[in-house]
């Protein structure tokens, strides 16, 4: 399953962008208002939990500066990866867009489509105003 997200544009260079998003911790301020749980475990692994739906665990795969983040599940049941594409546009300007993908059986993809697609979503309309 691929979802992608609309691209935003953040005020800022794509180095700063970047710098933004290689901080785990700064996820939480882009995290949707129906979160109940955000902890770092350490410096490239964060857990977070929404309402409703299980804790998951994100650790940072690979960071090619200034374009690119890929995030996994570290651990779980779910094997999935958020990658953030960051494009300049200009030295104060970059253009951000995630790409979520994973491997689901037909039921599962069924059930966590649309909160996922939210999910991602909800993040980069968070990420003009908080990076």
């Amino acid at each position: 399953m691929k979802l992608q997200s609309p691209k935003t544009t953040v005020h800022k260079s794509a180095q700063d962008t970047f710098n933004f998003l290689s901080e785990v911790k700064n996820f939480e301020k882009l995290m949707p208002e129906t979160i109940s749980k955000f902890e770092v475990l350490d410096e490239d692994k964060f857990l977070f939990a929404l309402k409703g739906m299980p804790e998951i665990v994100l650790k940072k795969k690979e960071a090619i500066a200034p374009n690119k983040i890929v995030l996994g599940a570290a651990g779980g049941k779910l094997d999935f990866s958020l990658t953030a594409h960051i494009a300049e546009i200009s030295e104060e300007k970059s253009e951000v867009e995630l790409l979520f993908e994973g491997e689901f059986n037909a039921m599962m993809a069924m059930m966590i489509k649309g909160p996922i697609n939210k999910f991602i979503e909800t993040l980069v309309t968070n990420m003009p105003a908080n990076v």
